[in-house]
């Protein structure tokens, strides 16, 4: 895996450790940076399931908070969900939007 996959997985998990604690601002620091990364890199599958997974956990993440943001941010987790057909984000996916009226 390319150092750069690497740095924004790390931010990754950084920003779910910080929303698992309750620290939300610190969590969108950590996902935001990851997602910096990600869009400087060429498209491919490595780099959309990270993106997917980034956006599904600032969903996650901001979802009672920011409704309007949040709901940007599951459009673009769903979206690289389902092109890059990973199983683990597609299950994330569908859990975000399972009390959505929406089809997957």
């Amino acid at each position: 895996m390319r150092p750069a996959y690497l740095t924004a997985a790390r931010h990754l998990q950084k920003g779910r450790e910080a929303a698992i604690e309750g620290n939300d601002q610190e969590a969108v620091q950590e996902y935001n940076k990851a997602l910096q990364l990600l869009r400087t890199l060429p498209p491919e599958r490595t780099r959309d399931i990270l993106l997917a997974h980034t956006h599904l956990a600032y969903y996650q993440t901001l979802a009672i908070e920011n409704r309007f943001v949040a709901g940007e941010h599951l459009h673009l987790g769903v979206s690289y969900a389902r092109s890059t057909r990973d199983p683990l984000a597609r299950a994330i996916a569908q859990e975000c939007i399972a009390g959505l009226d929406v089809a997957f």
